[in-house]
Order: structure tokens, then sequence, then C-alpha cells
């Protein structure tokens, strides 16, 4: 795929998403109730419970926060890089997008300021505001970096392992409904967050690194260094005139 069309994809989906979130945020702050369909879905989740269920959800929405996403961000990175100098620079851009990313995440959840469910259906600990959720946009965000690096430089079975990393950021944002602590419309925000924030930094990332760093891409736009004259096969042999 050529630069431009790719930075151009990610730049359109970074955007769509992005338009998506700030509809949804609206929507949040002008009812500042419970949006359709999460009253019910939490009541759902709080009445199917078993024990063991519940043990393994939150084993896995602990890995949506802490030192597990940077972790991946920096996995992302090695596997992205063909040398040891850019894999250092794909790792330091995966950190930087993840790290920033969150902290964007954080100052719209303080504006917002959005309520979680009653702490009486909590079955997790929790803190802060509610939209969007953190560990679904962590969780997003660092899967993904995960899978973008797969398709950067197509290792076998990329498409089983891009499978992997993107239901496992999905489930850790179920998780955050399934224990209690977020409405369903705080995960959704989450995600939006993320498509949207990973579509516009691979946009210019897609820009400012080195042509060949992302596989298959093509600079077409730049002009040949050197301006040398077409040759005729026709003319081989022949002298120049004086």
């Amino acid at each position: 795929m050529k630069r431009s069309d790719l930075s151009e994809l990610a730049g359109s989906v970074g955007l769509g998403a992005w338009t998506a979130f700030g509809v949804l945020t609206m929507a949040v702050i002008g009812d500042g109730k419970p949006l359709y369909g999460d009253e019910d879905l939490l009541s759902w989740s709080v009445g199917h419970r078993p024990d063991v269920v519940v043990a393994l959800a939150r084993g896995l929405t602990a890995t949506g926060t802490g030192v597990i996403p940077y972790v991946l961000a920096v996995l992302a990175g090695i596997i992205a890089g063909r040398t040891l100098r850019r894999r250092a620079l794909a790792a330091a851009l995966c950190l930087a997008c993840l790290g920033v990313g969150q902290a964007a995440r954080y100052g719209v959840m303080v504006l917002v300021a959005r309520p979680r469910p009653t702490p009486a259906h909590w079955a997790t600990h929790a803190s802060g505001w509610a939209f969007p959720s953190g560990h679904t946009t962590t969780a997003a965000l660092t899967a993904g970096l995960l899978v973008i690096a797969m398709y950067t430089r197509s290792p076998p079975g990329r498409a089983l392992l891009a499978l992997v990393f993107g239901c496992w950021g999905a489930l850790v944002g179920l998780t955050r409904v399934y224990l209690g602590v977020h409405w369903f419309t705080d995960v959704v925000g989450g995600w939006l967050f993320a498509l949207g924030w990973l579509g516009l930094s691979l946009c210019a990332a897609t820009w400012r690194l080195p042509e060949g760093f992302i596989t298959g891409t093509t600079d077409t736009d730049r002009q040949p260094t050197e301006d040398r004259a077409p040759q005729d096969p026709g003319r081989r042999g022949r002298s120049r005139p004086a």
C-alpha cells in the first residue's frame, strides 16, 4: 500500500471514530442518566455471576491496567522494527502513543464527570469517573498497537495473532460491564476513543517515519535524486554529434 493511501485510510478511520465518540459524549453529558441498554446490561451482569466466571473476569480485567499494557506496547515495537535501531524507535513510539492516549482519555473523563453504577453492583475495585472507561481504552490501544505491528511485519500466523489480541482488547472492556463498575456506553466510548487515537497516530507516523519502515509502503511522490535522460535502445553504439 502506498504511503499516501495508508495515511489517508488511517486518518479517515481516526476522524470517523472520534466523530462518533463526540456524538456519544454529547449524549452522555446531555442526558446525565444511563443511556439506552445500559441498565439492562448491568442488571443481566449482576444476575449472572458464578464465582468461577467472576474470578476469570477479575483476572482478565487486571491485564488492562498497570505494567502489562506497557510491556505489550514495547513488544509491539519490537515486532514492528526490522533492525535494533528501528525496534527501539518503534517501541518508544508505541509507549508514547499509549501514554499520551491515556493522559488524553483521563482529561476527557474529568471533564465529562459521569458517575459510575451504584457501588452495590461492583464485583471489583474501581475509582474515578466512568466515561470513557480507562481499562477499556488502555487495552484497546495496546491491542491496536499489537495488531498494527502484526500487519507491519507480517509474521507467520499474523491473522490468528491479530484476532487473539483484538479479542483480548474487546474482552477487557466487556469485563468492566460484567463486574458492574461501568455502563456499557462507557466501554463503547473507550473503544471509539482508542480507535480514533490509533488512527490519527498511525496517520502521523506514516508520514514521519522513514520510507520502508512500514512493510509494503512506497512513496511514489518523491522525485528521483538524479535527473537522467531516458535511454534510447536504438541509439546504442552511436557517437554523439560534435
